[in-house]
């Protein structure tokens, strides 16, 4: 049975079980996506280069999914450099999500999932993060937000006009 796993919203995997009898999911197309709000703009960086997988054993999937920070575009140059350096991007390159599930919530209409997110030198966890499902034949589509803080990530937030953008950093 080939099963295909999206998730939507802020964040939108597609994932392909390889084969039925082992439960493993690759990671074939994705969209990361932050939001980051200053009074004076609203700036998205965008990512399509997340690499991941999922394993299922016994009634539990374990998921990571992981991208370069050098792979964020906010169609500014510029600003995506300062995001290099206010992330410590040359110092830890990767951002990563893991989580694990029971198989059997990928069909339910609702999701609640702990999560742990490496980021900048720090491993944040955000429990009990609602996730939306939808099932349409063999894909099923999870969307959500993750309630991420610059804070969270000891990162100092950056500035513009000498007015810091919010803490809040939603993915």
């Amino acid at each position: 049975m080939h099963r295909i796993l999206r998730i939507a919203g802020s964040v939108f995997l597609s994932l392909a079980m390889l084969a039925a009898a082992d439960r493993r999911w690759v990671l074939e197309q994705s969209t990361l996506t932050y939001h980051v709000s200053h009074p004076l703009h609203q700036t998205e960086g965008v990512s399509h280069a997340a690499k991941g997988k999922g394993i299922c054993n016994a009634g539990e999937c374990n998921f990571l999914i992981a991208a370069l920070v050098k792979s964020f575009d906010s169609r500014d140059s510029n600003r995506d450099l300062h995001l290099l350096q206010a992330a410590r991007g040359a110092q830890f390159p990767m951002v990563s999500v893991r989580t694990r599930l029971p198989e059997t919530s990928l069909v339910l209409p609702t999701i609640v999932a702990d999560l742990e997110i490496q980021f900048a030198g720090q491993t944040v966890q955000y429990k009990q993060v609602r996730l939306e499902t939808v099932t349409q034949g063999s894909e099923v589509k999870i969307s959500g937000t993750i309630p991420a803080t610059l804070s969270d990530f000891k990162i100092d937030p950056p500035s513009l006009l000498a007015i810091p953008v919010r803490n809040e950093m939603c993915v």
